[in-house]
């Protein structure tokens, strides 16, 4: 049986409502987000555990206190190393001050008093310890049995098995329109039902949506260009697909797709990847406006590529830019309604081209 989903034309995305389906699509190839969580969908174990019905922590609390331990670890060991500048000082100025013959009044202060702690009073210090009583003990034995009401011994088990509360999941699993089709398409896993009228929306049908929401506001099918955003991104994401990567978006580190070789519970993305169209074919420079309009669509300024990549070493990322050699339009193969009919031979005259970029520094390359 196929997995099932509706579209959303309000968040642009694909909702899986079913609690099995999303967890299925999330442990078997982590497709989608949770709607209301970072990545996986967490929120109905955040809130049993908010309310105490479960013990445990999320995978979103787990890496809150990991990332909280790091923290306190850097700020501890920024202490020690302080502690360590500030005693080498004051060894060099114990030095300093003994090769010049004369004591500094501030190091006779710290000497005074250093010296007024060893003793109080004029005490000694081992008759104040003797004059301390010990603490008093109980006058119960050490295994002498305590005896506990069995009305207290009841409440404190019911205490410890509170009444469930049934929670009413409120998250869904989103999938990106590139997520989408490729499980429609390329696997053949999912079926996607129109939100008004729960009849399954065709592959073909599917394609055109997907590529008229690319546009805002949303275009329909005839006036589709074959370098429209949705077909250069899903041209990248199944090209990665394909070669077993794990793709997940990358607007967090302000790239296209972020490649994982696992999955992201298990490492860090290894590849950053930016999707860029490349005009090599004839038909973009046969005329004028063509070529002005290439010109206005692939103009990037070095600034923004070094920013970019500047940003993928510090979180070490490598950075991949993957180059999609954009075919001239073609005619007959759509139907009446604008759809494409053999959508494999459509996306057949696609190539991508990956070119790996990586910072240059002069400590790290020197030859």
């Amino acid at each position: 049986t196929l997995l099932r989903a509706y579209f959303s034309a309000d968040t642009r995305s694909i909702h899986v409502t079913d609690e099995k389906t999303a967890r299925i699509l999330w442990e078997q190839g982590f497709f989608g987000k949770g709607s209301l969580s970072r990545s996986e969908p967490a929120w109905l174990e955040r809130e049993k555990i908010r309310q105490g019905l479960v013990l445990g922590d999320t995978s979103e609390e787990i890496t809150r206190k990991r990332r909280e331990e790091r923290k306190q670890f850097k700020n501890e060991r920024a202490r020690l190393e302080r502690e360590a500048i500030e005693v080498k000082l004051a060894e060099e100025a114990t030095v300093q001050t003994k090769s010049n013959g004369h004591i500094e009044p501030s190091l006779v202060s710290n000497v005074a008093q250093t010296g007024s702690a060893e003793e109080i009073d004029g005490q000694d210090p081992a008759s104040i310890s003797a004059n301390v009583s010990p603490e008093p003990t109980s006058s119960l034995a050490k295994d002498e049995p305590i005896a506990v009401p069995p009305s207290e011994v009841a409440s404190d088990i019911s205490s410890l098995h509170p009444p469930q509360k049934t929670i009413i999941n409120q998250e869904r699993l989103q999938l990106t329109t590139e997520e989408a089709f490729f499980l429609v398409y390329g696997l053949g896993v999912l079926e996607i039902q129109d939100p008004v009228t729960s009849q399954p929306i065709s592959t073909s049908r599917l394609f055109s949506i997907c590529r008229s929401y690319s546009y805002f506001p949303p275009q329909p099918s005839p006036s589709h260009a074959p370098d429209d955003t949705f077909l250069i991104s899903y041209v990248v994401y199944h090209h990665f697909r394909s070669l077993g990567w794990v793709v997940r978006p990358g607007i967090k580190f302000g790239v296209d797709h972020l490649l994982y070789n696992r999955g992201p519970v298990f490492t860090h993305a290894e590849f950053a990847v930016i999707v860029l169209p490349a005009y090599t074919d004839a038909y973009w420079s046969s005329t004028a406006e063509l070529q002005a309009a290439v010109k206005k669509k692939t103009k990037k300024s070095w600034w923004w590529l070094h920013c970019v990549n500047r940003v993928q070493a510090q979180v070490k990322k490598t950075l991949v830019l993957a180059y999609v050699e954009v075919p001239p339009p073609v005619s007959g193969i759509t139907n009446e309604t604008g759809d494409v009919v053999d959508i494999g031979r459509f996306l057949k005259r696609y190539k991508v081209r990956e070119l790996i970029l990586k910072r240059w520094t002069l400590n790290r390359n020197k030859e």
